[in-house]
């Protein structure tokens, strides 16, 4: 069985969620064992979320993959669409349904205890491939906070150009010449 949704607006629905519930989540989030969550997320009490989506019945039943990520996961879900038979879903995981507008938790999850190294080796990490190593997840989260926190797109573009004018004024002046000031 195939659902009608697709992983695209379950990933949509599953971000949104977790939005509301204060996590920061990340897509195709890459773990130091190499493999790859489809939603990593991180909570405002530090606690790392893993999600996994699952559209068709015929992957769910031959993933095998699954239990290499609960080593790095304080919480970890798998999430589903509406129309997907939720009693394959292997009962040791969270639940969540999703479309591509929002989710529910049918299922809580376990709460597993993240050791403090392994929580470290994963929020230190790049957040995406091709970004230096400063930009973490942590830096991640902070530029997701400000996107939400800037409200109406006036906002932003204000906000774009202050800190564009505040870049501008802390450059140096280039050699030979000087900054003149008008008078």
């Amino acid at each position: 069985m195939i659902s009608s949704s697709t992983a695209v607006d379950v990933a949509r629905g599953v971000s949104r969620l977790l939005m509301e519930e204060g996590y920061s989540p990340i897509l195709e989030f890459t773990l130091p064992n190499g493999r790859r969550l489809d939603v990593a997320a991180i909570g405002p009490g530090g606690e790392m979320l893993g999600v996994e989506i699952k559209v068709a019945l015929a992957d769910l039943k031959c993933d095998t993959k699954w239990p290499e990520y609960l080593d790095y996961c304080d919480l970890f879900y798998f999430a589903i669409p509406p129309d997907f038979p939720d009693e394959h879903v292997p009962h040791q995981t969270g639940l969540i349904v999703a479309d591509r507008y929002g989710g529910s938790i049918v299922k809580e999850a376990e709460v597993q205890s993240l050791h403090a190294s392994r929580r470290k080796a994963v929020t230190d990490q790049p957040a995406r491939p091709g970004t230096s190593a400063a930009t973490t997840i942590s830096g991640s989260i902070r530029v997701s906070a400000w996107r939400l926190s800037m409200g109406s797109a006036a906002a932003r573009s204000s906000s774009i150009r202050q800190m564009a004018a505040s870049r501008r004024s802390r450059r140096k002046p280039a050699r030979g010449r000087r900054r003149v000031s008008k008078a």
